[in-house]
């Protein structure tokens, strides 16, 4: 699943197919294995009804088509691909094989997208979405690694860096920054501080080759960041960091008019019509990107208090689904699918300041996909832990 999602068009087109096609020939497999460790598996399901039931009342309530809550109902698969995993206890060492595949065939891509003249490594997708779901397989890569495998580790996590340098996206470097800090702090090596001490130093020479290699500040778009300051400051929000400050205040407008059911699920847009622009010219391209670039924003523009209370679900249920599953997993150290699973979904609110993460079909799959199969695969781990105690 890690290596088609970013290198093919389809991405996760092949995964779904096995999914379906497994799952057909074993049913009674997955039935069973619904009760290996119930709890996580019913609280992840909860969460899925009160995504879709949110997201059919907002299409009911403004008589919307279904393609605006399809990003929702993928929500569908989490409990699903959970079970699944528990089921056929596939190992999870296949999972980090492709997230290394996956880094590699990346950067591979994005490389010679860039070298063939594109200013922005995108492949089939955009550049931010892009970075942001590198990100997260490195996140795998990681947490999810075999004994003695730091050399492959190394390599992946410098094609990851390398892939986000190239896609020019700025807002995945939070989410970035937490990977590199609590990787540093779970280490087993020397002390906490001298691991500190190690990252911030590695740290200060990337900085100082992105501020002074003229090649790679314009590649990380440093400049036009300085020129986007300029540009704000003299009232012009026609560019890239203007029409993030834009939208925030659109949002914020638009949650206080509508509070309860905000403008419905898909419908940004339609709050951006209190833009004089966009009433004025039709046609302006920052009036249709048709969500808000942050996910507090968009859920609370589109749905409302009801909204801001689920996205705090969307990503707390899993969170503390999957730090209770840690403590049982049997981990000495901050390590495996449960570790892993805490690091994606506070990467994914990371990337949320600067994205609409459940606004893209890539995004909004890998999410809901990979949180199904962590629970799961943490499920599979803490039970073969307290078999093993149990002896």
């Amino acid at each position: 699943m890690p290596a088609l999602v970013l290198t093919i068009p389809i991405n996760l087109l092949p995964y779904g197919l096995v999914l379906l096609v497994t799952t057909l020939m074993a049913p009674e497999l997955l039935w069973r294995a619904r009760h290996m460790d119930a709890q996580p598996i019913r609280v992840l399901t909860w969460l899925t009804l009160a995504v879709l039931a949110l997201g059919v009342l907002s299409m009911v309530v403004f008589e919307h088509g279904l393609r605006n809550v399809d990003n929702r109902s993928r929500f569908l698969v989490i409990p699903w691909i959970a079970v699944w995993v528990c089921a056929l206890r596939p190992d999870m060492r296949w999972l980090w094989r492709g997230a290394f595949a996956g880094l590699l065939g990346t950067f591979a891509l994005a490389l010679l997208q860039v070298l063939g003249g594109a200013p922005r490594a995108e492949l089939s997708t955009n550049a931010i979405v892009l970075a942001d779901i590198v990100v997260m397989l490195m996140v795998l890569l990681v947490f999810c690694r075999p004994s003695r495998r730091w050399s492959l580790v190394i390599v992946g996590t410098a094609a990851g860096c390398g892939t986000i340098v190239l896609t020019g996206s700025r807002g995945v470097f939070a989410a970035l920054l937490a990977l590199l800090v609590v990787l540093a702090l779970s280490l087993r090596w020397r002390t906490g501080v001298a691991r500190l001490s190690v990252l911030a130093g590695m740290l200060a020479i990337a900085a100082t080759l992105l501020l002074s290699v003229p090649e790679l500040r314009h590649q990380v778009r440093l400049t036009e960041l300085h020129s986007d300051v300029q540009r704000m400051e003299q009232g012009d929000s026609d560019s890239s960091a203007g029409a993030r400050v834009e939208r925030l205040q659109v949002a914020w407008d638009t949650f206080l008019d509508h509070p309860l059911i905000g403008v419905g699920v898909g419908h940004f847009d339609n709050a951006m019509q209190r833009v004089p622009i966009c009433r004025e010219d039709p046609q302006e391209k920052r009036c249709h990107l048709g969500h808000a670039h942050n996910d507090v924003a968009e859920w609370a523009a589109t749905q409302g208090v009801p909204g801001l209370l689920l996205l705090l679900a969307v990503y707390g249920v899993p969170l503390w689904v999957f730090v209770r599953l840690h403590r049982r997993s049997g981990h000495t150290t901050f390590r495996g699918p449960a570790a892993a699973g805490v690091m994606v979904v506070v990467s994914y609110i990371l990337c949320g300041l600067t994205q609409s993460m459940f606004a893209h079909q890539m995004t909004a799959s890998f999410y809901v996909t990979i949180v199904g199969l962590l629970t799961g695969l943490s499920i599979v781990e803490g039970a073969r832990h307290r078999a093993k105690s149990a002896r």
